[in-house]
């Protein structure tokens, strides 16, 4: 009998692919085909069971999507992974107190990189070609260095002398004062020129030193920030396997009322659950003439999607854990049942299959994992990537601009032709893939698969059928090779007439 994590994953294909309905539990799966075995042996362990099946397997490209357990709590193994446990979590979260040290101080950096910006951009206007981007600039500079500069002289202040002592003019004339020497053409009378000339003075060697030093100080405050995120990713990987492991310690609390688990045994129940799929050839099988000889042709293959193969192995052990002798190491004799169960899904069903499978209530602690360790770096990354892929970008600008002076080719310098593209970074590419994901599966959950066209109906036919036996293999060679019983005619129950290889 199906666990209750299998029911919940064939609710997830049901979703998926409606064909696999069943017919009395709309909700539930019914796949093409499905057997049980099951295999008691308190004297044999279960490992090697489980590896026989997963190297069987293996083309198949097997993946783990359900490992659960719980034990007695009277048990030795109970007590023993409850340490564990509480040993991972404790160096999870000293790693994470870490990472929250470091993200406070790259918000910090970060801060004060967006106010350097805002001031270098004064400065960048003032070097403008454009005039009117240069007078504001010169103004704002003005501005700022009267409020934060000259304020600090108190009533000797322009704006104090502005105000309380009369020199109404002086602020005005020193907004308009283009330099020093201007002063002179101005209309003022001599006490106000004899103060604005050496504040002008002033202001104009403050604005040489303070571009300069906001400027190196930017570009350190740039590289403390590739430092600290550097040291981010670093603890964030540390702590990562720690609350994995930890999670993956974790009992699960809704098989604890099961009746074989018995508080004072020594008993402890295992969940695992395979699934594999495999790509149909479908040249090779028009070839050998198990597809019509047209879908041999590359105009009609090449248009079809990708059809699997897909197999989902459900292990249920019931186990009594044992000590090896001088090892902290336990092994399980006991019972095993494994269902399997066959079916087909076509490239964009399985894509679907596999989203919803991580977002469902089965990786629902992993997630909380991933989510703990690096979304907390993903909410910075953007602001972390603009500050120091701008530097980055202007010094590639910088060089671009180098070689281009440099050729002496006119046409390679007016076009760029000849010099080497830009190729894209390993985070831009994995950032386009999850993009074009994230819209392929926006679009699948509004609107829906596309139809199946004629032929794919027909290779899903052969892809269930190759599952089938492929599942059944698995049994039979298991029981003979265990000296068990089997099927005497194992693909008899498996014949496919041509008719029923006809898409319905």
């Amino acid at each position: 009998m199906a666990s209750d994590e299998v029911k919940d994953i064939g609710k997830i294909l049901v979703k998926v692919s409606g064909r696999y309905k069943n017919p009395e539990k709309k909700e539930d799966m019914e796949p093409y085909w499905q057997n049980e075995l099951t295999y008691d042996s308190s004297s044999e362990t279960l490992e090697p069971l489980y590896f026989w099946i997963l190297d069987f397997m293996s083309g198949y490209k097997p993946e783990k999507i359900v490992d659960n357990f719980v034990a007695s709590p009277g048990s030795g193994h109970f007590a023993e992974l409850g340490a564990r446990m509480t040993r991972m979590q404790e160096e999870g979260m000293k790693i994470l107190g870490y990472v929250n040290n470091v993200l406070k101080s790259v918000i910090n950096i970060i801060y004060d990189l967006r106010e350097f910006e805002i001031r270098l951009s004064h400065y960048d206007a003032l070097h403008s070609e454009k005039q009117v981007a240069k007078e504001a600039g010169m103004l704002a500079l003005k501005q700022i260095w009267m409020d934060n500069v000259d304020i600090k002289r108190g009533v000797g202040s322009m704006n104090q002398l502005t105000y309380q002592l009369g020199f109404s003019t002086l602020r005005d004339a020193f907004m308009a004062a283009k330099n020093v020497d201007s002063v002179d053409q101005m209309d003022l009378n001599d006490r106000v020129k004899r103060l604005l000339k050496p504040r002008l003075a002033e202001f104009f060697k403050w604005l040489e030193m303070s571009e300069m030093e906001l400027r190196k100080r930017y570009a350190l405050e740039i590289s403390y920030l590739k430092a600290q995120k550097g040291t981010l990713e670093l603890y964030t990987r540390w702590a990562k396997p720690y609350l994995r492991a930890a999670e993956q310690l974790m009992m699960k609390e809704s098989k604890l009322t099961t009746p074989a688990l018995v508080t004072s045994f020594n008993t402890t129940i295992l969940q695992l659950t395979l699934f594999g799929s495999s790509a149909i050839d479908v040249k090779n099988l028009a070839d050998n003439k198990k597809l019509p000889p047209e879908f041999a042709k590359e105009s009609v293959y090449k248009k079809m999607r990708k059809i699997y193969s897909c197999v989902l192995i459900d292990f249920a052990f019931r186990g009594i854990p044992e000590r090896i002798s001088q090892q902290p190491h336990y092994v399980f004799g006991g019972r095993a049942d494994v269902a399997f169960w066959a079916f087909a899904l076509n490239e964009d069903e399985l894509f679907w299959f596999k989203k919803r499978l991580e977002k469902s209530d089965l990786n629902k602690a992993l997630n909380l994992v991933q989510d703990i360790t690096d979304e907390s770096l993903k909410q910075l990354n953007n602001d972390i990537d603009y500050f120091i892929n701008k530097e980055k970008e202007a010094k590639e600008k910088a060089e671009e601009e180098t070689k281009l002076a440099a050729s002496e080719n006119p046409f390679t310098a007016l076009f760029g032709f000849g010099l080497p593209k830009k190729e894209p970074s390993e985070a831009e590419k994995k950032q386009k893939k999850e993009k074009e994901e994230a819209e392929k599966l926006k679009e699948f959950e509004t609107g829906g698969l596309p139809a199946e066209t004629y032929e794919e109906k027909l290779v899903r036919k052969v892809a269930e059928k190759n599952a089938a036996e492929f599942c059944f293999k698995i049994y039979d060679v298991f029981k003979k090779s265990h000296d068990m019983a089997s099927h005497p005619d194992p693909f008899e129950m498996l014949h496919f007439s041509p008719e029923e290889l006809k898409p319905a």
